[in-house]
């Protein structure tokens, strides 16, 4: 059952467009959005039924306020279980598999497209959940940065960094944890696909998620898998995988509306079918 919106907790949800537009909040502006307080858990629970929804086309991925995207994993928690190992207290271990890092793509096998609305600072856990998405709207004023090695934490996440902004990029970014980079410069690396003032920052999200409705669903999901998975294979293997998705659109009633709605010059209706 899909969930309903979600108004209260550390991540919110509305649908808009019947459904078919999901805008995600992250929901601790008084922490500056840091992951803690079952956020984690409430984003894989969204994701998942945004994967499965069959009316879901496109999520926005945003945060409440415009000071933080998300200023990383919350260190107050980090520092309390670090104290009690250190006390030699049996403190609960920290959470692993997919509650600890939402791999939108590859690790919860979602092929709908994200599209990321950066209100503020996307540093360190924040910069990981802003890479997750698939395109990525910067604030003017936002700032990214990876500050793991300031405060002697893992690196788990990261490998996907240089695919992203390159090696030099990377390695400047997160070596030097108190390195951040300019939307501008997001922008000019690649990483950021517009820089908007602060107040433009949601309908610019918008304007991409409506444009997306007008997309076919399944060819959407091919060529959002293509594009990943084929960043990891040889050539000959790519080739192969690529034709399997093309047969997989043969005899699709949306094969049929593509093509005739360009003939007849008006909006596809597309049904996924």
């Amino acid at each position: 059952m899909a969930l309903p919106d979600i108004n209260d907790g550390p991540v919110l949800l509305e649908k808009r467009a019947d459904g078919r537009i999901w805008v995600v909040t992250l929901n601790r502006p008084e922490r500056m959005n840091t992951i803690g307080g079952g956020m984690m858990e409430r984003l894989v629970e969204i994701f998942l039924d945004y994967r499965d929804d069959p009316t879901a086309r496109v999520a926005i991925l945003t945060a409440a306020g415009d000071r933080a995207f998300c200023a990383g994993f919350d260190l107050r928690d980090v520092a309390e279980r670090r104290a009690n190992a250190s006390a030699g207290a049996r403190a609960a271990p920290p959470p692993r598999g997919p509650s600890t890092i939402v791999p939108l793509a590859e690790g919860l096998e979602l092929w709908k497209p994200v599209i990321g609305a950066i209100n503020g600072f996307a540093i360190a856990g924040g910069f990981m959940l802003a890479m997750q998405c698939d395109i990525r709207i910067l604030a003017e004023h936002a700032r990214i940065g990876v500050s793991e090695v300031r405060w002697n934490l893992g690196s788990a996440w990261m490998m996907p960094i240089t695919r992203q902004i390159g090696l030099g990029n990377a390695l400047e970014m997160c070596l030097w944890g108190d390195t951040q980079f300019t939307a501008q410069r997001a922008y000019e690396i690649g990483w950021a696909q517009r820089v908007v003032p602060k107040e433009r920052l949601m309908d610019v999200a918008m304007e991409y998620a409506d444009r997306m409705l007008d997309m076919a669903p399944r060819a959407v999901r091919n060529v959002k898998q293509m594009i990943y998975r084929g960043a990891y294979m040889d050539p000959l293997e790519g080739q192969r995988f690529g034709s399997a998705l093309i047969q997989n659109l043969a005899g699709m009633q949306d094969s049929v509306e593509g093509p005739r709605a360009f003939l007849e010059k008006r909006r596809p209706n597309y049904v996924d079918g």
